[in-house]
């Protein structure tokens, strides 16, 4: 028995690879994080250095952060690093270590610019918009 032709019409979803909305650049990041084993990447060590280096690290992101973010539509991303970001600076105020503040940035841009490659991933190739 075959099926109606309303039901054989309906397309699948399109892989993200034919996608002619995403960039060449981003195809092949998430390339990489297909070989990686997706976006918890179980075979990140199988992976070159340099390959996994455009996994895991975001040139725009480290620099802008945030602004990165929300640009890319990781806006839940964004509300939980700023929530975790704002009451460190806060305690170190409060604790008087001020000058380790340039530090704390460092640690947090370096954050930003780890995650955004994945969580641009989930958004683009799972639908997900990831909260870490």
């Amino acid at each position: 028995m075959q099926a109606p032709a309303a039901a054989q019409s309906v397309p699948g979803p399109v892989h993200w690879a034919s996608r002619a909305d995403i960039p060449e650049s981003w195809k092949r990041r998430f390339a990489l994080i297909d070989r990686a084993g997706g976006p918890e990447l179980p075979r990140f060590r199988d992976l070159t250095l340099g390959e996994r280096m455009s996994v895991n690290f975001n040139v725009l992101a480290f620099l802008f952060g945030p602004i990165y973010y929300l640009i890319k539509g990781l806006w839940r991303q964004t509300i939980s690093y700023l929530l975790l970001s704002i009451p460190a600076f806060a305690l170190l105020d409060a604790l008087g270590f001020e000058r380790y503040e340039r530090h704390v940035v460092l640690g947090f841009a370096a954050l930003w610019s780890a995650r955004a490659n994945v969580g641009y991933y989930r958004k683009v190739v799972h639908g997900q918009g990831p909260w870490f």
